[in-house]
């Protein structure tokens, strides 16, 4: 199986080039639209270099990870799509609503394989969370608090803060995780959303919101909250980190997703490092793709779910801007 990149914006590219081979694919390309950060990257990482997302794609491939800057992930796929070619494309789907379902009918009108990058499907604390809800174990689900924190993005990329190019701050980067996790749990999408923003920390660096609390409600009356933010110091000896606690009718439960950390004091790592020992939720995820790719099946996580949680993302906006709770169709 041949896969290439198409950009290499995101930080998770550098982890997805080491997946993908793990799963036994061929990374045979990236193309870049900066292409110093293109060349660059594709000389760490020996991947051939090419100087066009058109280019590359005639070259034939089977299958992409489009890691651009949000702003341009409909591009891009759409280009793959009209090539016939399968699609991982990283979170948030897009910036807007129109582009996020232009992403989705995109891929159906050529159907091509979809899959959005939401690698907590797969991590097995929360997998394992998931099947005491679907067993029952928990009961009637009532309540459910989430926080995906982490340091400021722009050590990896000063778009991650550009409201053109992201499409926001910590609501745009980190909501979505979460989102996506209360839709897998739940079964349904929130039919209102709130949201309050600010930038406290960091407000002398970026324009964009730094902090942010959302709180959902769903159609059965179970209500759940956010906190997605870069509130994390810079010193913080890993990038962040994401949590879920559940309140149910037998009880509750808790998930530390990225709990599985040895703690080690100096050395080259810098005076305090967490080194992961646990699972890799990106692996699992790739090899997810990879094989629904090779067999013609559905990807676990579709693009229908990138699209519900950009939209929980958006009409956060909509509520921090106006003040009020904002409705989703049911």
């Amino acid at each position: 199986m041949r896969v290439a990149f198409l950009s290499s914006a995101h930080v998770h590219a550098d982890a997805y080039v080491a997946n993908f081979r793990a799963a036994g694919a061929e990374v045979v390309g990236v193309a870049d639209d900066d292409a110093v950060r293109g060349a660059t990257w594709a000389a760490t990482h020996d991947v051939p270099w090419y100087s066009s997302a058109e280019e590359l794609l005639d070259a034939g491939v089977d299958a992409v990870a489009v890691c651009s800057e949000t702003a341009h992930h409909r591009r891009l796929v759409e280009l793959a799509a009209s090539a016939g070619v399968a699609v991982l494309c990283e979170k948030p789907l897009a910036t807007t609503e129109a582009d996020a379902r232009a992403i989705v009918d995109s891929c159906a009108r050529a159907a091509v394989p979809l899959m959005t990058a939401f690698p907590m499907r797969f991590s097995p604390p929360l997998r394992e969370a998931a099947a005491m809800l679907a067993d029952g174990t928990l009961g009637r689900l009532h309540a459910c608090t989430g926080t995906n924190q982490s340091v400021l993005p722009t050590r990896h990329g000063a778009w991650f803060a550009d409201a053109a190019l992201a499409g926001g701050g910590a609501i745009m980067d980190h909501s979505v995780h979460l989102a996506d996790v209360l839709r897998w749990y739940i079964g349904e999408d929130p039919v209102e959303v709130y949201a309050a923003t600010n930038r406290v920390l960091h407000g002398d660096t970026v324009d964009v919101e730094t902090g942010a609390l959302l709180m959902l409600t769903y159609p059965d009356g179970v209500f759940a909250t956010i906190d997605a933010s870069w509130s994390r110091p810079d010193s913080y000896p890993t990038w962040g980190g994401l949590t879920v606690e559940l309140v149910g009718e037998h009880g509750t439960v808790g998930v530390d997703a990225f709990g599985q950390h040895l703690t080690v004091y100096g050395g080259t790592s810098g005076p305090l490092a967490w080194p992961m020992w646990g699972s890799d939720a990106n692996q699992a995820m790739i090899d997810e793709f990879v094989d629904a790719v090779r067999t013609g099946r559905t990807p676990a996580v579709t693009g229908e779910d990138g699209l519900a949680a950009t939209l929980v993302a958006l009409a956060a906006y909509r509520s921090a801007h106006s003040g009020q709770p904002v409705s989703l169709p049911s």
